[in-house]
């Protein structure tokens, strides 16, 4: 097979007139792979864009194929997908205010151009869900936000707001599904692919630690940092390392490796009400 693109945690080999998207255990970190890879990370990935997909089938079609028909090395974290042409712009929802939006709303009292209630402070939830798109920077490269009206300009008025309904309505489903399970989804952001028969789909991961922001919902209280089931844990230890924030980063310690498999593994518990087996 070959290999098209190696991103920071998927890489996207060519098998036919298919591709097989595989999760690795790779973690980053201001944009920089770190050297240290966490257990489990990449079949967590893949079996929980695995759950949803198959909860969301009604809003949006997804690019799966087959989660089965891979190479026997990746099994439970690789899967067989439709090639599609990739829109170029991250689409993200945000039902509450935290990380860039937080920051960019501090800056200019609006996220992608979308005003929001003066005086909201971090974790706050918002009036309702915002579409909050940006760029699709190149790996190493930091993503910027843009407006609607970019949308527009770049992918047209119907794709623009079809990108928009389709998002948000992906984040209100996940979201009520994940709120019955005592999880609080701050935000999401979606990867979309064109169908050569143009249809939009459903594409990469959906819903998952690496994508979104889970809280659970009986210790949220805005004004303060959340217990966040992600790679948070990575993230504050790397920022009291003095490390300058650029490649190479710095080796993950092992105890900082076991927690954040651990958040990553109890995501999917939480979630899903399953119990997590190491084979996938």
């Amino acid at each position: 097979m070959e290999l098209l693109h190696s991103g920071k945690v998927r890489d996207v080999y060519a098998d036919g007139a298919d591709v097989i998207l595989v999760a690795s255990d790779r973690v980053s970190v201001y944009d920089v792979v770190l050297p240290t890879l966490i257990p489990d990370k990449g079949k967590v990935l893949t079996q929980l864009s695995l759950w949803w997909f198959e909860r969301l089938t009604d809003v949006v079609p997804n690019h799966l194929i087959s989660a089965t028909d891979v190479p026997a090395e990746w099994v439970g974290r690789a899967i067989r997908c439709r090639r599609l042409d990739m829109v170029q712009v991250e689409c993200i929802a945000r039902g509450y205010l935290t990380g860039l939006g937080l920051k960019e709303y501090e800056r200019t009292g609006a996220v992608s151009g979308v005003r929001l209630p003066a005086g909201l402070v971090e974790a706050d939830r918002l009036p309702e869900p915002v579409f909050t798109p940006t760029t699709k920077a190149p790996m190493g490269e930091h993503d910027e936000f843009i407006t609607f009206d970019d949308v527009i300009a770049q992918e047209g008025k119907d794709t623009a707001e079809e990108l928009r309904r389709l998002t948000l309505e992906v984040y209100r489903r996940g979201a009520e599904l994940a709120a019955a399970n005592g999880i609080i989804i701050a935000d999401t952001k979606i990867e979309i692919g064109r169908a050569p028969e143009g249809a939009l789909i459903l594409a990469d991961e959906v819903l998952t630690p690496d994508s979104s922001r889970f809280w659970p919902a009986n210790e949220w209280q805005p004004g303060r940092t959340q217990y966040a089931f992600d790679k948070q844990i990575v993230r504050d230890w790397a920022a009291g390392t003095g490390w300058d924030k650029t490649s190479p980063g710095p080796p993950i310690p092992d105890e900082v490796v076991r927690r954040t498999r651990d958040r990553y593994v109890e995501a999917y518990e939480r979630i899903t009400g399953n119990t997590w087996q190491s084979g996938g």
